[in-house]
Formats: C-alpha cells, structure tokens, sequence
C-alpha cells in the first residue's frame, strides 16, 4: 500500500537523516538534540533558552536536560541575559565553538550531498512546505 502522507515522509528522512549525523558525528558522543542545539547556536550568537527551544522544536523540560548535558561538558555557558535578569542567555565556550564548527560544516555536507540532483526550484518548494508544518503547530 502506498503511503503519500507528506508527515510521515518527513519522519523517515528525519529518523535516515539524524542517523546519518550521529554516524558521521559519532566521535562528539553527542545526542542528536545535542546535535541539534550546537547546530543553531553555530552562528555565535548567544540565545535565551526560550529562543533556542524555539529554533529546535524542542520544550522548555526538554531542552534543560540537553543545556545541563552540554554546560556539563564544557560546550556552552548560561548566564542573566544583560538588561534582563529574568532571562537566561546561553553561549558557546571556545570548545563549544569548535564543535558546533564542525557540526555545521557536517550539516552542509550531508544536505549538500542529499539534494545536489535537484533543481533549486524543487529545494525552494521543500523549504516552503517544511516552514508550513513548522507554523501549523503554533
């Protein structure tokens, strides 16, 4: 039986894709949210938690685990967001930088691998499709 469910299509590339990253990243002994909370922070641009679990998809219960995994290891540091006490801003270490380096340059890679048969129109429209879902659940 042939499934043309759009969301479930994104689910398997999503599961052969982030097993694709922790194979290729296996050395960092990171989880794929791991992986994941590196990746967006990759710019060097420092995030609230809110911020940043809004850029993974990931909840605020969530997300604390992953932020004590990685302060635990060096990668990131959390402290009073100047001129908001109330917010936490969350920043990479200089290992952090390193590894979120490579995190990126490994995400170009895979996605420069996966989609360099397709025409740029095709990638606008996978875009296009993914922010849609993205914002059907706000």
């Amino acid at each position: 039986m042939k499934n043309d469910s759009v969301i479930l299509e994104l689910q398997r590339a999503t599961h052969a894709t982030l097993h694709l990253l922790t194979t290729e990243l296996v050395d960092l002994d990171l989880t794929a949210s791991e992986i994941n909370a590196l990746g967006n922070l990759a710019d060097g641009t420092g995030r609230t938690v809110s911020e940043l679990g809004a850029a993974i998809g990931t909840r605020p219960a969530t997300l604390t685990g992953i932020l004590d995994r990685l302060e635990r290891r060096g990668l990131i540091t959390r402290a009073p967001r100047p001129g908001d006490r109330r917010a936490v801003l969350i920043a990479l270490t200089a290992d952090g930088r390193r590894t979120a380096t490579l995190i990126r340059r490994t995400l170009r890679d895979v996605e420069q691998r996966a989609l360099a048969g397709l025409p740029a129109d095709a990638v606008r429209g996978a875009r296009a499709v993914l922010r849609a879902l993205t914002e059907v659940g706000r």
